[in-house]
């Protein structure tokens, strides 16, 4: 009997100006020793010597583009709309797949257990010279969770079915931050989203001008517009968490100065 064909795996990369990671990013996602990957590379433009790090591996890479966008989000929504994947996932320009088995462990997953919208696993913070600095911390959630802002995803390592894209997508551009959150509130609210302990996908790069450094409030509130969206309620825990911070911070600091 013939073995089922391997799902072809499309990875997105957003990338703007960020030559320092980018290199290790596109050899993470290259040296994978899944078969069927389609690796697609959106630039915004990048007059920072990504786009001949890009040039350097182009003959193995399924489709580039380096021309002005209007972000992150915008970068994403336009490799998934070249993207022709079974399963879908997103590199940001700054991270790295941990190992060479990440993708192929995923694609089994999802081969596996056909219920299952989408699989992630654990991750490992790294500096900006790559070494390790800490843990994600991964955990099983579900729609009720995530609503009420349990985000337990670490978004290096998901893979989750193009299907859903194609009836959810595409992220929603008014979002800056908190897009991939909003996603996987709209997919966990239609299937299940499984998480696999003791399995290191992805290294989550913490460096000066990162998104997770520069805009955490914008985050906050953009995951409360998610919660509220769908119907959540004013003693929740990310509302409390919310008000905590916007109250004891400014206490804290009063206490500093004093």
């Amino acid at each position: 009997m013939k073995p089922p064909a391997l799902p072809l795996v499309s990875i997105i990369t957003p990338s703007f100006n960020q030559a320092a990671y980018l290199e290790a990013t596109v050899q993470s996602v290259l040296g994978q020793d899944y078969p069927n990957i389609e690796y697609i590379i959106i630039d915004g433009g990048s007059t920072d010597g990504s786009v001949d790090i890009i040039k350097k591996y182009e003959g193995r890479i399924a489709s580039w583009v380096s021309e002005p966008d209007k972000g992150q989000t915008d970068a994403i929504n336009k490799g998934f709309a070249r993207a022709k994947g079974d399963i879908l996932a997103w590199l940001n320009s700054d991270d790295t797949y941990h190992h060479p088995k990440a993708v192929g462990e995923a694609a089994l997953f999802l081969m596996e257990n056909p219920d299952v919208a989408m699989v992630y696993a654990d991750c490992d913070f790294i500096d900006e010279r790559g070494r390790a600095i800490g843990r994600f911390a991964s955990r099983q959630t579900d729609y009720q969770k995530l609503r009420n802002g349990y985000v337990h995803i670490p978004q290096q390592t998901m893979f989750f079915r193009a299907k859903y894209w194609k009836e959810l997508g595409p992220l929603d551009p008014s979002f800056y931050f908190a897009m991939d959150y909003d996603l996987w509130v709209r997919i966990a609210k239609h299937a299940p989203v499984k998480y696999l302990p003791g399995r290191t996908w992805a290294n989550f790069r913490i460096h000066t001008s990162s998104k997770t450094n520069v805009n955490d409030e914008r985050g906050w509130k953009e995951m409360l517009r998610v919660h509220y969206r769908d119907g959540g309620r004013f003693f929740a825990p990310i509302v409390a968490k919310y008000y905590l911070r916007k109250i004891i911070g400014p206490l804290w600091k009063w206490r500093i100065k004093k």
